[in-house]
Order: C-alpha cells, then structure tokens, then sequence
C-alpha cells in the first residue's frame, strides 16, 4: 500500500504521527527530571520523618529520665518499680513541675502522658491528664521501645521502659507518652504541597524544556527550510550559519561543502553535455551532409571514394573527441588517483617523440632533445606521457614548416623541469590563462586548419594537477611558444 501524509498509514499498518525533535527533547530531560525530582522529593520527606521522630523519641527519652530521676532511681534500664508505685507519677512530677523556670499546667498543649503498669498490664498508676483513658502496653516488646499509638483521636509517640523490682525481676513498665499533633500537621501539608506542586512543577519543566529545545534546534529548522529550497535552478544557495561555533555550526559547514562538490559535479556533467553536444555536432552534419550529396544522382568511382574517405576522417576526428572527452572527465571524477612512482623522464620523452616523428616529418620539423638532468622524478607515467603527447602535438600543429620543436630536461632550484619550444605562430598574451580552458581555441581558423578539438591543454591542466606538477607558459606572437613543467622534489 502507498505511503499517505498524515495518515501514518505504511504497507497496510499503521504508525503514530512521529514525534518532533523538540518534544522528543523536552519529554526525555521532563521524565528524567521527574525520576530525579521524585527521589529528592521521597529521600527529604523520610530524611525530615525520620528527624520528627528521632526528635519526639529524644524528648520522650529526657521526659523517662527526668520521671525517675524524681522517683530517685537513676538508671533507665534498672529502675525501682516498688519505689516509683510508692510514690506515685503525679507526686514524682509534682516537684519537677514546679522547679521549671517556665509554668506547664497538666492540660497545656502537647502535654506528656505517664502510665504505670505491671506484668499483667494493669494500670498501676497514671497521671491525671489521662482521666479515663490508658496509654498502650505491648507487652511482647523487650527492654526500651518507642512505637507511635493512638489515644482516642490523637496519635501519640510513646516508649515502653521495664521497671525492676527489689527482687531484681521485671515487675512493670513505665510508659511515656507525647502527642504527634502538631508534627503531623508539619508532615500532612509537607506531604500535600509536594503532591500538588509535584505535577505543576514538571509540566512547567516540560513546557520550558520546550520552548529552549525549539530555540536550540532554531537553526537546524533554518537548514531544512534552506534544504528543501534548493533545486536545480538555485543550485548556489547555502545553508546559513549559526552564531555558535557549535555541531550545528559544523553540520552547516559540512552539507555546505556537500553541496559545492555536488555543484561542481553538476556544473560538469551540465559542461560536459553541452560541449560533447556541440562539438559532435558539426563533425556529424558533415557527414551527413556529405552523404546526402551522394546519394541525390549517381557518381564516378574516383569522387565516392574521395567523399567516403572524408567522411572516415570526420568519424575518426569524432572518435578522438569522444576519447579526449571521456578521458577528461576520468581525470575530473574524484575517483581517480595518479600511481606516482619514481621514473627516468629522458626514457619516457624518447619513447614521445619516436610516436610523434612521423608526424612531423610530414612538414619538415625536427624534433630535439637536450637531457640536462639524470635524475628521476615522481609522476605516474600513463599520465605523463599522455601530458607529453599532447603538448608536443600542438607544438608541431602551430609550428612552421621546415621549423623545429626542442624539448629540454634540466633543473631549476633544485626540481628538476622539462621545456617543450617551439617556433610557431605563438599565443597572444591576453589569452595565455585561457587556454587551459576545455574546448577553447585562440582562433578558430587556425583550429579548423590543425583539426584541433580544445580538450589536449585541458587534460594536460588536469593531469598535472593530479600529480602535482606545476605548469607554465610563456609565449610571443610570430616567434613560438614556451611550456615547463615543473616536478615535486623527490630523493633520488
């Protein structure tokens, strides 16, 4: 099944809307922020319970010592039960009461509770502000315990102290007791503003996280904006950049120098299209004028073979193009890299000029070499001999009959360089940086008359840049022109 916007619908399945980068942002730091936020939350509610209590179970450790500390046995866990039933709780805390700097009357708020039972968890005594009520025994706790009970509508904090006899056996137990009123006030509303505020502070962080994360990816909207503007037509247009010279600055930078290679490659592919059309075009009308003509009325033998054999050399000059052409683009494509090696450049120029001699004695040129450097240099050969090829073909096409073409091995500061002259009709100086250039031509009677095509000094930049190899050209009307190419230094 076809792929239909919005409808999430995908080969008959379908799929939740995908969710945008900045909510995909603003969710994963909220839900991380809220398990944090729910620990900090969790640990102060039990660290701040657990001190109320520590602090309750304090005073009611202070309130058992003071009890009997007035009853005149000094030990908590060895405690005088006879002596403190005796006595009675309300006289043991009569005299406390009264030495105090500050009054406490029995029925203040936050009063301490006081219970004394015996084994069997009778009450023995109880101080007055229990009245009808009693305070709770556990008589399974062992030793000193301190527990939180309910007392009618309180709840209370309380410890449960054993009590000796003079027999040195447990006899009864002495029970503290304070309300937890006011503290657990503190921990309701504690609890209560967390739970309330707890939801309203992640949506607000949700909502925040947003609105940065949107501003943050600012400029990676501007980029697909940017991106999806781009087109055939406007091929130049660029991704803004960034203030920051962050990721985003660098994934700008980058598709940047994406899309330059990819016009590069474009601008080629668009040039190498219009000049194969154009310069293929005349060779085949040529021809086809050619045999048009011949075929309109019947000929002698001597003229169809005249036509025939011009018609074979127009296609033989359209297969040196379509080589030259694809030749150069290779060179062009980035997936073309030059075997450089160490090589004998006298060897090489040899093998050069012993192709191209036959050539040249058609017009009575003469074709020297002069070897003033035994050292190798650092090329890939291939290439260098069809840079040197080429050179030295327009160097007898633009030469004078009967003139010659010197070629020169020697160095100069060191690298080593090889000079091609020739005494032909030269260049004009305002077209010396031209004529690198891919099908251009000085003039075109002159190009017509050598059968030249544009593309060898083309290929000879291109391949001298593959192999970095520095290349000049010096040049005076009437009086010829001069090419040196410069090699990298090497260490022979």
């Amino acid at each position: 099944m076809r792929l239909r916007s919005g409808t999430g619908v995908i080969n008959g399945s379908r799929r939740l809307p995908a969710m945008s980068l900045r909510n995909r942002i603003a969710l994963y730091y909220t839900g991380t922020s809220a398990i944090l936020m729910a620990v900090v939350f969790t640990v102060i509610f039990l660290t701040v319970d657990g001190v109320v209590y520590n602090h309750f179970d304090e005073e009611l450790r202070h309130e058992v010592n003071e009890t009997l500390s007035d009853s005149h046995v000094h030990e908590l866990d060895v405690c005088d039960f006879d002596r403190l039933k005796e006595m009675g709780l309300d006289e043991a805390r009569e005299g406390r009461h009264q030495s105090r700097h500050k009054v406490r009357k029995v029925a203040e708020i936050d009063p301490e509770y006081v219970q004394l039972v015996d084994n069997a968890g009778r009450v023995v005594s109880k101080t007055a502000n229990l009245a009808q009520n009693v305070l709770t025994f556990r008589p399974s706790y062992a030793g000193v315990r301190y527990f939180t009970s309910e007392l009618g509508q309180s709840t209370l904090r309380q410890v449960q102290v054993p009590l000796v006899g003079r027999n040195g056996a447990v006899e009864g137990y002495l029970i503290v007791a304070v309300p937890l009123k006011s503290a657990m006030i503190v921990l309701r509303d504690m609890k209560y503003i967390v739970l309330v505020s707890y939801p309203i502070v992640i949506l607000t962080l949700f909502v925040v996280t947003r609105l940065i994360a949107g501003k943050s990816i600012q400029p990676v909207e501007e980029v697909i904006s940017t991106a999806e503007s781009i087109s055939q037509a406007n091929l130049g247009l660029r991704m803004p950049l960034p203030s920051n010279q962050d990721e985003l600055y660098r994934l700008s930078v980058t598709i940047n120098a994406l899309l330059d290679r990819l016009q590069d490659a474009f601008q080629r592919e668009k040039q190498f299209t219009a000049d194969a059309s154009h310069e293929l075009k005349t060779p085949l009308a040529v021809v086809k004028g050619t045999l048009d003509v011949l075929v309109r009325k019947p000929r002698d033998t001597g003229h169809y073979e005249e036509r025939i054999r011009y018609c074979l050399d127009e296609l033989n000059r359209m297969a040196r193009l379509i080589d030259q052409l694809l030749l150069l683009a290779r060179c062009e494509s980035d997936t073309t890299s030059p075997n450089i090696v160490l090589l004998y450049p006298g060897q090489l120029i040899e093998t050069v000029i012993s192709r191209m001699t036959p050539i040249a004695a058609v017009r009575n040129i003469t074709l020297d070499l002069s070897i003033g450097y035994a050292g190798n240099v650092a090329a890939d050969p291939a290439m260098l001999e069809i840079m040197l090829e080429n050179m030295l073909s327009n160097a007898i096409k633009y030469s004078a009959d009967g003139s010659g073409v010197s070629l020169r091995i020697d160095s100069l500061n060191g690298r080593p360089v090889c000079v091609i002259e020739d005494h032909g009709i030269g260049i004009p100086e305002a077209k010396l940086e031209s004529i690198f250039k891919r099908f251009y031509r000085v003039d075109e009677s002159r190009s017509s008359n050598t059968g030249g095509s544009g593309l060898g000094l083309s290929i000879v930049r291109r391949l001298a840049d593959l192999q970095h190899i520095d290349i000049a050209v010096t040049s005076r009307e009437n009086h010829g022109t001069v090419f040196q190419l410069t090699f990298p230094l090497t260490e022979n």
